[in-house]
């Protein structure tokens, strides 16, 4: 008895021997024995024997997920080549829709389909058969079983990372090749050793497990080397990459050391016996991420580590200390104490205290010259809330509106007050005008020495000054006899 879906046996191209097609078979690592490829062909071939449909030729991609048209090359080759391309069949035959793809936007799904219509071909899922061309519900099952396709990917994704994550709970290896200096051993069902996997090769049995031991080649050796020249000798990751390469050891990926391969080392858990899971996740064929710390899943004490944990506490000890240095209030607090002991700035200075470079200083800040203004936010503060405190009194309205000023609802005003950086003998202010669409007019203050507040004077920066740079304004400087102002009055000729 048919299903109500299909085409009755009488249908006019039954047993006419003048239809032909192609097929399509699929199976992926994870899918049961009974998704098997021979199986597919067996039911296929049945199906075009029944209907009188010649297969004249048969595509298979064999351990190839579903999940995207992407590293399948017989699909490919089937689609670019003989769909698109020829015209000597009418039919793509495959067994059920999982097969042709478990698309987790099951929009692609249809999208091949309807790109072999338009080639003039039609898919047939031979479970499901070939629909009457006035069936109304046939469209809908074919999207529910694609719904249905996608749903079991997503299910099966679910436990597998479920079962890793059990897994490494109990501390052992979820899969995976081990890291550098790191071997597979394979545990019995009673939990002993019994002997290292090679690369590639999985356990036999379901109930033994696998856990991590130190490798017997030099790799295990030189991790620790790695260790100990980087917490007892005092070596940079650089240093210790450049060793590496003279001595032509070669790194994890078979090629030379560098700064982040040795600082990967460095930074690696399992080199203590700690099995960590879940530090990033790529599900259904996502891009990669990283997951946040607190998702991690870490089983310390899992196997016996190549070094000791107080070494490796050292080693992330030293990082810390290279993190805090990069706080952006120890890199203003370093910057206010050689100034206090110097009254000026120098790299040379800024070297000898042991502080982040001035490139540094520019990603962090701006430049330099605005991570120095920052040592004095409070009198620049102080200078904002006098200047604003001034207009008021020569001009009519004055609102303050987020981080700028509004003034007679006519002109939009950025407060930019500056200290002045010492330079040799002289000094010089530092400015950049507010690129905001939104800001008309950019006031630089310039303010005197920062021991009280006393502003100097006034550099009024419009918006059709097109430039993103900063510069500085000298005492001698041509800026502030172009743009110059001793006083505020300016501004009412601007907003009248």
């Amino acid at each position: 008895m048919n299903n109500w879906w299909e085409v009755p046996d009488d249908l006019s191209d039954k047993d006419t021997g003048h239809i032909k097609a192609v097929a399509y078979y699929r199976h992926s690592a994870q899918d049961r024995q009974e998704n098997s490829i021979p199986i597919q062909q067996d039911q296929v071939r049945d199906w075009a024997k029944n209907h009188g449909v010649e297969i004249i030729e048969e595509f298979a991609d064999h351990g190839r997920s579903g999940l995207t048209s992407e590293g399948r090359p017989a699909f490919t080759d089937m689609m670019e080549n003989w769909v698109k391309k020829r015209n000597d069949f009418q039919y793509i035959l495959c067994l059920d829709v999982s097969r042709w793809g478990r698309f987790q936007d099951i929009d692609l799904s249809a999208q091949f389909s309807a790109e072999c219509k338009k080639a003039g071909k039609q898919v047939i899922y031979t479970t499901i058969g070939k629909p009457r061309e006035d069936d109304p519900l046939y469209p809908v099952y074919v999207q529910f079983e694609r719904f249905r396709a996608a749903q079991y990917s997503k299910e099966l994704s679910d436990k597998v990372w479920r079962g890793c994550v059990k897994i490494s709970e109990q501390g052992y290896w979820a899969g995976g090749p081990p890291p550098y200096g790191l071997d597979r051993l394979l545990l019995d069902e009673s939990k002993h050793p019994l002997h290292p996997l090679a690369p590639g090769q999985r356990k036999s049995i379901q109930n033994q497990r696998v856990t991590l031991t130190p490798s017997a080649s030099d790799e295990a050796r030189i991790v620790a080397r790695i260790f100990d020249d980087f917490v007892n000798q005092g070596h940079s990751e650089r240093q210790i990459a450049k060793a590496l390469n003279r001595e032509g050891i070669l790194s994890p990926g078979g090629m030379g050391w560098s700064k982040s391969s040795v600082k990967s080392i460095l930074q690696n858990e399992k080199y203590v016996g700690t099995i960590v899971y879940n530090r990033t996740t790529q599900k259904l064929k996502t891009p990669r991420r990283e997951n946040p710390e607190e998702k991690w899943v870490r089983t310390p004490g899992a196997f016996d580590g190549i070094i000791e944990s107080e070494l490796f506490l050292k080693a992330q000890e030293i990082f810390q200390r290279r993190r805090d240095k990069y706080e952006s209030e120890n890199m203003l607090a370093g910057l206010q104490k050689v100034f206090e002991n110097n009254d000026f700035l120098r790299p040379s200075l800024m070297r000898a205290a042991e502080l982040p470079s001035a490139a540094c200083y520019g990603q962090k800040f701006g430049s330099l010259d605005f991570a120095f203004q920052q040592l004095f936010t409070p009198l620049r503060n102080e200078a904002r809330r006098d200047v604003e405190a001034k207009l008021q009194t020569v001009l009519g309205e004055v609102l303050s509106y987020a981080d700028f000023l509004v003034l007679d609802r006519k002109l939009t005003l950025s407060l930019q007050p500056v200290v002045p950086t010492p330079h040799g003998y002289a000094a010089y202010w530092p400015l950049r005008r507010d690129s905001r669409a939104v800001i008309d007019l950019t006031l630089g203050v310039l303010l005197a020495e920062p021991a009280q507040l006393r502003i100097l004077g006034y550099i009024a920066l419009p918006k059709w000054i097109q430039t993103d740079r900063s510069f500085r304004v000298f005492c001698s400087s041509q800026n502030i006899e172009l743009l110059g102002h001793r006083n505020l009055d300016f501004l009412t000729n601007l907003v009248q």
